[in-house]
């Protein structure tokens, strides 16, 4: 009889955060609730030494590097990008990695902090919604017109919005329309 050991905290911790971000993409625009609030327990939950990930906290640098991963110098090179705000002109994310018509896997996932059920009024449409979800996001207009021009499916990146322990996932196939 095979016995296996009972995960320990940490593990048990990196699994919730893994199963909310999974569900999160699979049901676009639900708010899921993770552990623990913050980017720190995504970047635990996510990252590995294959994967380069660019950020712009140093707390968050430091997370990074201990994983054995690349902490990319710039956005082109990112598989993951951790950012602790998005209020920046929307141009500066033009270099984040979208993938090809042949990898579109190879496209990034953006995460950062946003406040939800504040800001600009959305509508989200595609694979894993009922229709259609109305939410609000605290993103300015102009980030969404860059993700619309980025993001011609099947290629774009994905994104998770954290507002405290609540995310929200969007992947590149959804389509977001600005009320």
């Amino acid at each position: 009889m095979l016995t296996v050991a009972a995960p320990d905290a940490a593990e048990a911790r990196c699994n919730a955060t893994f199963e909310a971000l999974m569900w999160s993409m699979a049901r676009p625009g639900e708010v899921r609730e993770l552990p623990e609030p913050g980017l720190a327990p995504i970047v635990e939950a996510l990252i590995d030494r294959e994967c380069a990930a660019y950020t712009d906290s140093v707390e968050l640098a430091s997370m990074i590097a201990d994983t054995g991963a690349v902490l990319a110098v710039d956005l082109a090179m990112a598989d993951h990008l951790f950012l602790g705000e998005l209020t920046g002109a929307a141009s500066e994310l033009d270099a984040i990695r979208c993938g090809s018509a042949l990898y579109p896997d190879d496209g990034a996932t953006l995460v950062a902090q946003v406040a939800h059920g504040a800001g600009q009024r959305l509508r989200f449409t595609g694979p894993g919604i009922d229709g259609a979800r109305d939410m609000m996001i605290a993103l300015p207009p102009e980030f969404w017109a860059m993700r619309a021009r980025l993001c011609a499916y099947p290629e774009g990146f994905d994104l998770l919005l954290v507002d405290g322990q609540a995310v929200i996932g969007i992947p590149r196939s959804t389509q977001i329309e600005v009320l």
